[in-house]
C-alpha cells in the first residue's frame, strides 16, 4: 500500500522504520525524562506529594497550582497517574499537569502564573 500524496511513500518497510524510531524516542524519554511513580494528597501537611521513579520526592501546596486552589481535600485526593508517569490528573477538577513542568515550577498558564 502506498500513498502518493505524502512526501515519503508509505510502505510496510517505511512504517516499520517509523515504529522502530518511535520506540527509540520512547526509550530515550523513559531513561532521561522525569517520571512519577506515585502521587498523593497529604491532607495533614496540605501538600501534593509526587514520588519520582528515580527516588526523588517533589511536593507543593495545592494553592500554588491553577485549578487546585480552594479544592476540597476529597477532590485533591482523587488524583491519578497514567502508566507512563509523565503527568498527574485530577479528573473531577479537570486539571492536568506534566511532571517536567511541575518540576520546573510551572503551576499554570502564563497569565495565571503572572498574577
Amino acid at each position: 500500500m502506498a500513498f502518493k500524496h505524502w512526501h515519503k511513500e508509505l510502505t510496510e518497510e517505511n512504517l516499520r522504520e517509523q515504529i522502530a524510531k518511535a520506540k527509540q524516542v520512547w526509550k530515550q524519554a523513559e531513561a532521561t525524562d522525569p517520571r512519577a511513580e506515585s502521587v498523593q494528597y497529604n491532607q495533614s501537611e496540605d501538600l501534593i506529594v509526587i514520588k519520582l521513579k528515580n527516588g526523588a520526592i517533589f511536593c507543593f501546596p495545592p494553592k500554588l497550582a491553577q485549578g487546585l486552589e480552594g479544592a476540597s481535600a476529597e477532590k485533591l485526593a482523587d488524583v491519578w497517574l497514567p502508566p507512563s508517569g509523565s503527568s498527574v490528573h485530577w479528573e473531577s477538577l479537570d486539571v492536568d499537569f506534566g511532571i517536567p513542568e511541575l518540576l520546573a515550577g510551572i503551576f499554570g498558564t502564563k497569565s495565571w502564573m503572572a498574577d
